[in-house]
């Protein structure tokens, strides 16, 4: 809704603050005279009986007339207090104006004034509205660019390194980029469709990237073929241009472009003008801090953020590449992984290979060995094997002196003994055994125990059986001596 008109009617009432319509009516203007003690809102919200003459702060909500007489307009500060230095006086007189609407505004001539300029603070501190401090005065109208406004922020964006030459031109459609990469092949025939369709020209892209709010980036470039062969890119801000063009502009909207730019580096005096001039409404002292406080000034150009739009804009746009990011890191993260695997599989081959190598080249040498034995059975021993016989000999002399490498061999193995004998011993100290090889352990000598303890029985056994039979054989004597007796 929007407020209707402070103060339509007049009274003699006392100075009161009210929401309903006065009693006693008069024929005064807005705000009335100055005897005018009453501060009302009307009659009602929102009819302020063609009185009404705010902008509305974003969402419809507006201040009604703030009196009748308005002898002249004001432009609105569209351009903020300190972009154009050739416009000094206007400036000044505009600072002058949100001064006066912020700290002492005339309008009224009584306390009320102080109220509207609270009011007036608040508006330029939320960066919408308009401040009325004066009936002979167009109001001052509020906007985010305003240096009193405080939803604003410097942040810092990447500047493209890419050079003219490469001819790459952004295209934002809005459309997702699973439909994009699905009709790549349509929305190039419809590029070159609306560059004329020479023969002579070819679209390329460059990539395709997600953005939020289901938009898609794309980056295209285009080639020209002249008729002695050669090609070259055209460059980025004459392909620019020419989709800037009102007819084609149309028609890129028809595909659903909703912004194209050339991605383009800055030149070194592109970025000092950019850097000594503040934006609008950004103040000069945070601006210099701005520029102090760049983690990369070679890479990085700060820039305003100004409304929570922009700055949901941005944390759209850091949300989307920190999903990217993960999304190749998981990528990268899997060819690694398999790489991995493939590494391990490729050793354990080659230690495999080597072995199988190893053998082979044993039985190489076998073979070797008993066809030179075989071929040279019955014949006497030749020169050159004598005189590598002789060398062998000196070889295995050599070795064989005491202090020559066998000496220092029997050194060697006799520190590797004493050295294994310790490392034995502090393994013993260490001595760990498996629980599982423990209990087969114990399962085995289990098994022991009770094939002892059965064999055992069965000697036992024996032992009676034989204890029976030679008691049985004493017993018989006596009984045959007697019959034979």
């Amino acid at each position: 809704g929007a407020f209707g008109g402070f103060g339509t009617t007049t009274t003699t009432a006392a100075p009161a603050f009210s929401f309903s319509a006065p009693t006693n009516t008069g024929t005064g203007g807005l705000f009335g005279a100055t005897q005018n003690k009453g501060f009302g809102f009307g009659t009602s919200f929102g009819s302020g009986a063609g009185t009404g003459l705010g902008s509305g702060l974003g969402t419809g909500l507006g201040f009604g007339g703030f009196g009748t007489q308005q002898q002249q307009q004001q432009s609105t500060l569209g351009s903020g207090l300190f972009s154009q230095p050739a416009q000094a006086p206007a400036q000044s007189n505009q600072l002058i104006n949100t001064a006066s609407a912020l700290s002492a505004p005339t309008l009224l001539g009584d306390e009320r004034d102080a109220i509207l300029a609270k009011w007036n603070q608040l508006q330029a501190f939320w960066g919408t509205g308009k401040g009325y401090f004066n009936n002979n005065i167009a109001p001052v109208e509020f906007t985010q660019e305003n240096p009193f406004c405080r939803f604003k922020a410097v942040g810092y964006s990447l500047m493209p390194n890419n050079k003219d030459e490469d001819g790459l031109v952004v295209l934002v459609f809005n459309r997702k980029e699973t439909d994009i990469r699905s009709q790549q092949q349509q929305l190039v025939e419809s590029l070159h469709k609306i560059l004329g369709g020479n023969q002579s020209l070819a679209v390329n892209v460059e990539g395709v990237k997600t953005m939020p709010d289901d938009q898609t980036e794309v980056i295209i470039y285009v080639v020209e073929r002249s008729p002695n062969g050669t090609s070259r890119r055209v460059p980025a801000t004459t392909l620019y241009a020419h989709f800037e063009q009102a007819n084609i502009k149309s028609s890129l909207q028809q595909l659903g472009v909703s912004l194209s730019m050339a991605r383009t580096e800055l030149s070194p005096a592109q970025v000092k003008q950019l850097l000594q001039n503040p934006p609008a409404g950004v103040d000069p002292i945070i601006w210099e801090q701005a520029k102090v406080d760049n983690p990369d000034p070679d890479k990085l150009i700060p820039v305003p953020m100004v409304g929570f739009k922009e700055l949901l804009r941005r944390l759209k746009v850091q949300d989307q590449m920190t999903k990217q990011h993960q999304t190749r890191l998981d990528i990268i993260s899997e060819d690694i992984s398999e790489l991995q695997k493939n590494q391990t599989t490729t050793m354990a081959k080659i230690a495999q290979y080597k072995r199988k190598l190893m053998a082979l080249s044993h039985r190489t040498l076998q073979v070797l060995i008993k066809q030179e034995i075989q071929r040279k059975s019955g014949y006497a021993i030749q020169a050159d094997e004598e005189q590598l016989r002789v060398q062998l000999d000196t070889i295995q002399c050599e070795l064989n002196a005491p202090t020559q490498f066998k000496g220092r061999l029997n050194e060697l193995m006799s520190q590797i003994r004493m050295q294994n004998h310790f490392g034995a011993v502090r393994a013993e100290e260490r001595y760990y055994m498996d629980a599982d090889l423990l209990r087969e352990i114990k399962q085995h000598l289990k098994q022991q125990q009770e094939g002892l303890s059965h064999l055992i029985s069965i000697i036992k056994d024996d032992l009676e059986d034989i204890k029976l039979i030679e008691h049985g054989l004493n017993e018989s004597i006596p009984i045959r001596a007697g019959v034979f007796s």
